[in-house]
């Protein structure tokens, strides 16, 4: 095991998760609904991040090993909230609430894919405009 790259991976973990509570309190301070937001919002736009780098670490050198696992691995990895978002919505069917949850998972998985397809699709459009320059 590559020991500079577990350090690598922990340090983005820890800023990842420290981002993700940050907004989660911004985010949930200022709205007044049991619907989960924050996590929903970070999930989106952690996939969105996540599909952008890992097209860029795939085709190109823009990223070295480094920081490719500091940013996906570690930063990605502690910042989104898959099993915060899974304990939410069992929270929602054990409260009886089956239709927000219900929508919550659905919406949740949807936009978390979209994001990751609209993050790989910028990537690339980035690569070839940057290609395009040179």
């Amino acid at each position: 095991m590559d020991i500079a790259l577990l350090l690598w991976a922990g340090a983005g973990s820890a800023l990842g998760g420290m981002s993700r509570f940050a907004l989660t309190r911004a985010i949930q301070s200022r709205l007044a609904t049991p619907f989960p937001v924050a996590t929903f919002l970070i999930n989106a736009s952690g996939s969105l991040l996540l599909g952008f780098l890992m097209q860029i670490a795939m085709e190109s050198t823009a990223l070295g090993a480094e920081a490719a696992v500091f940013l996906t691995t570690g930063f990605c990895g502690g910042y989104t909230t898959f099993s915060t978002f899974s304990y939410e919505t069992v929270r929602l069917l054990q409260d009886g609430d089956y239709r927000r949850a219900a929508i919550y998972a659905t919406a949740s998985v949807v936009l978390a894919l979209t994001a990751v397809f609209i993050g790989m699709a910028l990537a690339r459009a980035l690569l070839a405009a940057r290609r395009g320059a040179l």
